[in-house]
């Protein structure tokens, strides 16, 4: 029995990070608040997340997570439209030029998008004896005592009030407002470690012929050296595809059909170019620009104020080419779990800690795929140059060798560490080629 830590807890943002703090509190806290500005119900969609229309990927060892927080979330989801897919069966990887070969590997996903996911897990959050939601309603900022805080001012539908809190999540995202709360409270700010990516979105929902590309669900076109153009397809709930053209270091994706055509003729197969160009569209392209991939070291902070914590891309936003972002948050959702099983005590540094070491893989190779690119721009040590030449090694030999193709996997799905990659089966099967 999870022994209770605290009367009142509130989260500030129902994004997927938010709801999944929401979810762990419960567990801890006689009452959990979750605040949002947005109206929260519908389809999902929230203006607050405008790249909810762009492609997103619930890595497998997320998937994981959140069917361990929501039993049955999964089978639920596959039952209203969800897409299942196996990797490297169903999804067809093509990194660094090479198309990853195929082999059976038990570890699978669900391919959905961002809104459908997350109407969901806010379904399951409401669901909760212990949760209230506050929507339509602007954060004010902390009540503080004593350099702890001890709650929130809102401004909503019923003008400006104080809500008392034991404890206050920050998943506000990449608007997050610790940095500012901080400052005013006389804390330091935490340092910070940015990439210049300059990702840029274009997206259309699109209905292809049946079977038009065979057993795929879902096909990921990375970048690489000299070519900064990508592309990712989906199949979505709706019998719809989602396809995503994606542009790094300033290259955007055109908005007209003959561009978007052009763009998927020059980087995807042409089985897949041509499935493309028969398909139904289903609205108009949609756009999105990322300029900087940002990760806050909280956890190297001195102090940090008692009865605040922070979650989601408040902590690390990264460049959303890699589909991590989802994941990583149910990883802070475990982190705050376990911290919170062994009491309130030094709350802050044990979780900071923890959500460091569970961000550190997914850092690694999102940030080290951006520094592989020389358009890039950002210092590349000569450690990061020999990994990104191995990395790149690597995927040259996953296109014939399908058991490092599912090592590879494996570590980008987070289902295991980057370690793995240099494990002796791996090292070998890369060395020789």
């Amino acid at each position: 029995m999870i022994r209770k830590t605290g009367e009142h807890a509130i989260v500030l943002g129902a994004g997927i990070s938010g709801l999944l703090a929401a979810r762990v509190l419960t567990d801890f806290y006689d009452r959990v608040t979750l605040v949002e500005r947005d109206a929260l119900g519908g389809d999902g969609s929230r203006k607050g997340v405008p790249q909810g229309f762009h492609a997103h990927s619930l890595l497998p060892r997320g998937l994981q997570i959140l069917e361990e927080l929501f039993p049955g979330l999964t089978g639920e989801m596959l039952a209203e439209g969800a897409v299942p897919y196996e990797m490297i069966v169903q999804l067809r990887m093509i990194i660094g030029g090479h198309e990853f070969a195929k082999m059976p590997t038990g570890d699978t996903g669900v391919s959905s998008t961002r809104p459908f996911l997350e109407s969901h897990l806010l379904r399951r959050v409401r669901g909760l004896p212990n949760l209230a939601t506050t929507d339509r309603s602007q954060v004010g900022g902390l009540a503080t005592r004593e350099g702890r805080v001890v709650g929130v001012r809102i401004a909503g539908d019923d003008g400006e009030r104080e809500i008392p809190a034991d404890l206050v999540i920050d998943a506000m995202g990449r608007g997050g407002r610790t940095l500012a709360w901080l400052e005013s409270m006389g804390f330091d700010r935490p340092q910070e470690e940015t990439v210049k990516v300059e990702v840029a979105y274009a997206t259309w929902y699109l209905r292809l012929p049946e079977r038009a590309l065979g057993e795929d669900r879902m096909i990921i076109v990375g970048t690489y050296p000299g070519r900064p153009k990508g592309a990712a397809l989906c199949a979505v709930e709706g019998d719809r595809w989602l396809v995503t053209l994606g542009g790094v270091a300033g290259v955007r994706p055109p908005v007209d059909p003959e561009g978007f055509f052009a763009w998927l003729d020059e980087v995807a197969p042409a089985d897949v170019a041509a499935a493309v160009r028969a398909a139904e569209p289903l609205g108009e392209i949609g756009t999105a620009r990322i300029p900087t991939s940002v990760r806050r070291r909280y956890e190297r902070l001195s102090r940090f104020p008692e009865g605040l914590l922070v979650t989601g891309d408040a902590i690390c936003n990264f460049n959303p080419i890699y589909g991590q972002g989802m994941s990583v948050g149910a990883l802070y959702a475990l982190a705050m779990r376990e911290c919170l099983r062994e009491g309130t005590g030094d709350l802050a540094r044990r979780y900071f800690a923890a959500a460091a070491k569970a961000l550190d893989p997914a850092w690694q190779l999102s940030s080290g795929a951006d520094l592989a690119l020389r358009e890039a721009e950002a210092a590349r040590t000569p450690l990061a140059r020999m990994l990104n030449a191995y990395l790149g090694r690597l995927q040259r030999v996953a296109a014939h060798d399908p058991q490092v193709a599912v090592a590879f996997s494996r570590v980008s799905g987070l289902l295991d560490p980057p370690s793995a990659l240099v494990r002796p089966a791996v090292l070998w099967r890369a060395l020789r080629g």
